[in-house]
């Protein structure tokens, strides 16, 4: 959503793209979650361990982009979205990564509070920084090094995204960096499109929802750095 709000000229920085994303990323996880639990696929345990430090990281992410330009934000989610777009466009699951991680946390090879912590953490300030509720972060990083099924990753990190992107929005509501009267028409469209992706999940196969959320987040990455290097150079 952010690169599509700065590629359409709807909002004047980066930083007001993010704020106002995250408000409407609120909605979009109260109708996940909605449509979620209704298929059984929320891991709740997974969800209450990483939720705290999500918090805490959406606002600290939130509250750093009061100190840092716009076009240096744009290349750095541009940046990020390269990494998760190659590792969505690869179309495996590396567990053998994620099981070393959690040997090295755990001897018997599960997943501790406190990678769960790490995550949420990590998650949170992605969220509150870049403005993408989260997800980007998290689905991955649960699947990965977590072990959690890729559809129950996306679901949880949904449930998680409501109260940590409600704190980042809040935040950047604070720092002028929220439009209400965008935000509203954007949340009322991701209403029903999070009711039609969660239908799809059920429908579609992984491999392919993988890769075509890879395609899609390579397109936005090339985008979103060209136009924070224009400008840094113009």
């Amino acid at each position: 959503m952010v690169p599509l709000l700065v590629f359409l000229g709807s909002v004047g920085t980066t930083q007001e793209a993010v704020g106002t994303s995250l408000a409407a990323i609120v909605f979009n996880s109260i109708s996940s979650t909605i449509a979620y639990s209704r298929q059984k696929k929320i891991d709740y345990k997974f969800a209450l361990a990483l939720l705290p430090m999500a918090l805490v990281g959406a606002w600290l992410g939130a509250f750093l982009t009061e100190f840092i330009s716009s076009d240096a934000l744009a290349i750095a989610f541009g940046v990020l979205l390269l990494y998760v777009s190659a590792l969505m466009l690869a179309g495996k699951e590396p567990k053998e990564l994620g099981l070393l991680l959690r040997r090295g946390l755990d001897p018997r090879g599960n997943p501790t509070p406190m990678l769960g912590a790490l995550v949420g953490l990590v998650a949170g300030v992605a969220a509150g920084f870049f403005g993408i509720g989260g997800g980007i972060v998290m689905v991955p990083a649960m699947n990965i090094f977590l072990g959690v099924e890729i559809v129950s990753a996306v679901a949880t990190s949904l449930f998680v995204m409501g109260p940590s992107s409600l704190i980042a929005a809040v935040t950047h509501y604070f720092q002028g960096n929220l439009h209400i009267d965008l935000a509203i028409p954007l949340a009322l469209g991701i209403i029903i499109g999070a009711q039609l992706g969660a239908w799809s999940t059920t429908r579609v196969s992984k491999v392919f929802l993988r890769r075509l959320f890879g395609i899609v987040l390579l397109y936005s990455a090339i985008n979103m750095i060209w136009k924070g290097v224009q400008g840094l150079v113009l």
